[in-house]
């Protein structure tokens, strides 16, 4: 993965025998798998021909050039990456990952070291062992994650 691209997801196994390939995102933004989406392989770049969700959760993905078994079961297992999106309003880990925590008053809590995917919201990881569900996190700026915790998140009692 180059430095100016995020990991977005897992190529799974292929199916059928038509290159389709099944892909879990490790993004909520979904429109990583639009018709004509690019996604780099760590090796090349894919272009999304067609993609559909499945009952699983995973997207059932044809890319443009994979028009076989042998071919899409070569890409199992490679990771996706693609360029960051412009969202000024979206929290991205890859931001938030060396941040220093604080609250609304100054106070610091820590280091954010990890983003901990959960199936509620995601929990920041801090370097003294606390977590922060994302939900408290006010704005990030700066190398800087502001909170507003409720009261006893820190408490160790």
């Amino acid at each position: 993965m180059t430095p100016e691209l995020v990991e977005v997801g897992r190529i799974g196994r292929a199916h059928g025998i038509r290159g389709g390939l099944y892909v879990a995102l490790s993004s909520d933004r979904v429109e990583r798998l639009d018709v004509d989406a690019r996604l780099f392989d760590g090796r090349q770049w894919l272009v999304v021909d067609s993609s559909r969700l499945q009952p699983t959760g995973k997207w059932l993905v044809h890319f443009q050039g994979i028009d076989d078994r042998t071919t899409a079961e070569s890409m199992s297992g490679k990771t996706l990456s693609a360029q960051p999106l412009d969202d000024p309003d979206a929290f991205w880990v890859h931001d938030l990952i060396g941040s220093s925590v604080a609250g609304t008053d100054g106070q610091v809590f820590g280091t954010c070291v990890g983003v901990l995917q959960n199936p509620a919201h995601d929990i920041l990881e801090l370097d003294n062992g606390f977590l922060v569900p994302i939900v408290f996190v006010v704005s990030s700026q700066g190398g800087v994650i502001t909170i507003e915790p409720p009261d006893g998140l820190f408490d160790l009692d």
